[in-house]
């Protein structure tokens, strides 16, 4: 039996280490992805698959077979989101070796990250007071989002701070025309945003993942939960959408 191959990765809000992981997957080989606490958001989970044909993604539901998979020797990435005590996974490194990567601000010194780490990372420079923060998810599967609207919500309004201070925000969202779309915001830098690789959706509602995620201070989270809602389609027109797209092909 080989040995387990886990590296475990860990650090603030939008330091960095999702696109560390990234740089380190393997492309020839399969391996395992795992980023416990996510619940029915998954967005890095998303977000990593559709790069990575070889990645098994591993959700919260399916814990149970990490440790098989950590048996064969798979290669392992444990992505601990910043809402989880460092100790979230221990009673499973403690009994298996593991590289414990803390992806960490410039400038950072003698923190939690350095104590709880074999090896650090100077990742991005980020928004450090986030004591008191709140953290909202929503899951949007099945609602297509109006782009205009969209842009407004997220450009104009969210990231703008008309909901509260957003120190992080990132989301995967289906627009009109059929494509998904991954957006990513870290408070003093520009939204960056990519067109996932996933085929168009253009047969009614979604029936794959989309959802949002932020954190921040003083969030309005029902303002944000419904204007996100007044973004979305109706069915009518959803599929004049799909049908125009469709006679363009």
């Amino acid at each position: 039996m080989s040995k387990p191959i886990i590296t475990v990765v860990a650090g603030p809000p939008g330091v960095g280490k999702t696109n560390f992981i990234r740089e380190q997957i393997p492309k020839d080989i399969p391996a395992v992805y795992f980023s416990p606490g996510t619940g029915n958001v998954p967005i890095d989970h998303t977000y990593l698959a559709t790069d990575f044909p070889n990645l098994k993604i591993i959700t919260d539901a399916q814990e149970s077979q990490l440790i098989e998979y950590l048996a064969n020797g798979t290669v392992t990435f444990i992505e601990l989101g910043f809402y989880l005590e460092l100790d979230a996974m221990s009673s499973l490194l403690d009994r298996i070796p593991s590289n414990r990567i803390a992806i960490i601000p410039p400038g950072t010194k003698d923190s939690e990250w350095h104590q709880w780490a074999n090896e650090t990372v100077e990742g991005f420079a980020i928004e450090s007071n986030i004591n008191n923060c709140q953290f909202w998810r929503s899951p949007t599967q099945g609602q297509v989002i109006d782009p205009a609207s969209l842009d407004v919500f997220w450009y104009e309004e969210l990231t703008a701070g008309a909901y509260g201070e957003i120190i992080r925000a990132k989301a995967i969202f289906d627009i009109a025309d059929g494509r998904a779309l991954y957006f990513d915001f870290v408070l003093g830098k520009e939204t960056e945003y990519q067109e996932l690789n996933l085929p168009r959706w253009l047969k009614g509602r979604p029936e794959r993942f989309s959802g949002i995620e932020v954190f921040g201070n003083n969030l309005n989270q029902k303002a944000l939960a419904e204007t996100l809602q007044d973004c979305c389609l109706p069915d009518a027109a959803i599929l004049a959408y799909q049908e125009q797209v469709k006679e363009t092909e």
